[in-house]
């Protein structure tokens, strides 16, 4: 069978416009969320997401730390239940780096090729998320309200 390509989907909508600086890596935030056309299982898909953020804790006036981000590419099947209503699946690996005050800004990009599960529903909807998380071990030292 050949290979049909499909037109890019995109989306630029930004989800979350901060994203809270805590000592745990397992609280991210949802940055941009793209719902795919009807799929089928082994139709695979090139997945490309960027963002940026800002390491500006403490500033001005505050004590400037560095931070660890992580950012991770997520899938679930888009239905009108809803994203909390159906299990969630990682798209390949966790990336991540520290932005120090120095650095300030660091720019996110991941990009993966996914083969649509054999288990996947003909004709369903991929909801694919690109997600944040932000932490340090002096998260606490502005009084543990920076993002």
């Amino acid at each position: 069978m050949p290979l049909i390509p499909l037109l890019p989907l995109s989306n630029d909508s930004l989800m979350s416009t901060t994203i809270p600086v805590d000592l745990s890596s397992n609280t991210p935030r949802p940055l941009y969320r793209l719902i795919t056309g009807p799929l089928a299982p082994g139709d695979r898909l090139d997945i490309t997401a960027d963002a940026r953020v800002s390491n500006a804790c403490g500033y001005p006036g505050g004590t400037r730390y560095t931070v660890g981000v992580g950012w991770h590419l997520w899938r679930y099947t888009y239905t009108a239940a809803g994203a909390s209503a159906v299990p969630w699946e990682r798209i390949g690996h966790y990336s991540g780096t520290n932005v120090t005050p120095e650095t300030h800004h660091l720019d996110l990009h991941i990009a993966r090729l996914y083969t649509v599960p054999a288990d996947w529903t003909p004709g369903d909807r991929m909801a694919i998320v690109l997600q944040a998380d932000a932490h340090s071990t002096a998260w606490k030292a502005n009084g543990g309200g920076d993002s």
